[in-house]
């Protein structure tokens, strides 16, 4: 029963994954993508999306991370994802899911689940590329308009060669609106060989176990739910095994928080960590009271040490 972090595009970069790993329950992470469009990227680009490369692949925690891929070139996907390999990344997954209008007029992300065919390719094409050994793992969602072609992109995955296929409950159209659509994920599962990771709208514990029922899936991925309740992975992980678990008080949290200050501020151009702070202040309110009547104490402020005094003296 696998825990996997999400590859949330400007959330879950390596700061963060260092962050929610260190507090544990993950088994493994995804990048944020790496979009192919018309180069072979250099080592270095590779290295920025995912510097566990330098690290044997891992988080200094041992959480192994693989890199996520997007685009619609097979031969250029391929190409990428050997260079990557021959780096030492430990997987490759590719990106068939991302519902933003930019990355869809490009030929990219959720687009190519109108065409069933080409997903096949890519995915055939990059698991040529790469040695037996290392993954070729994928993330769809449950079509672009509607669902008429879940189960057709599910197999075009499984037949393109990939270990495992995470499934968001939701079209491109629908984008995150709730409700997640878990029956659709048991449809899907039942349909294929290979391992199928549910993900979508799992906020707690007990959406896990609601996710577990319907899905049939022994696997999840977690993305906005860890990000507004960190420990999220962590509880569901000591419920597996059947261990206690106790949940961060608020004060523990805020040190979380400053914790965290710390680290962008140290990784991050003074411009950009209001902004990370804020967003991710705002997210833990839907976990913790206390943050989301800090974060209306925050909203309009950018100074960055005005900031801090606010999460240091906080009190509800």
């Amino acid at each position: 029963m696998s825990i996997i972090m999400a590859p949330m595009e400007g959330v879950f970069d390596y700061h963060f994954r260092e962050l929610l790993t260190q507090i544990g329950g993950f088994d493994l992470c995804v990048t944020e993508f790496i979009r192919v469009s018309n180069t072979i990227f250099p080592a270095k680009v590779f290295k920025r999306y995912c510097p566990e490369l330098s690290t044997g692949g891992r988080t200094t925690s041992g959480v192994p991370v693989i890199v996520q891929l997007m685009g619609g070139n097979p031969e250029l996907l391929a190409d990428n994802a050997a260079k990557v390999a021959s780096l030492g990344a430990l997987g490759i997954d590719l990106n068939f899911g991302c519902p933003a209008k930019l990355v869809n007029r490009r030929d990219a992300g959720s687009s190519l689940l109108q065409y069933p065919e080409r997903i096949q390719e890519i995915v055939a094409a990059v698991r040529a590329s790469v040695p037996e050994q290392i993954p070729v793992t994928a993330k769809i969602r449950l079509g672009y308009q509607d669902k008429s072609l879940a189960i057709e992109n599910a197999h075009a995955v499984q037949q393109g060669g990939a270990a495992s296929i995470v499934v968001h409950a939701r079209t491109k159209k629908e984008g995150y609106r709730p409700p997640a659509h878990w029956d659709w994920i048991a449809r899907i599962r039942k349909a294929l060989t290979i391992p199928v990771v549910a993900n979508g709208d799992i906020w707690s514990l007990e959406d896990y176990k609601k996710c577990k029922e319907v899905s049939g899936c022994q696997d999840v991925m977690l993305g906005r739910g860890a990000m507004a309740y960190p420990e999220l992975a962590l509880e569901i992980s000591k419920y597996n095994q059947g261990e206690a678990f106790t949940a961060r008080s608020w004060s523990e949290i805020q040190d979380l928080i400053l914790h965290y200050f710390q680290i962008v501020e140290a990784a991050f151009d003074p411009r950009y960590v209001h902004g990370r702070i804020k967003q991710w202040i705002k997210h833990l309110g839907r976990t913790y009271p206390e943050s989301h009547e800090l974060f209306l104490q925050i909203r309009e402020e950018r100074d960055v040490v005005k900031i801090k005094e606010r999460v240091t003296n906080f009190l509800l």
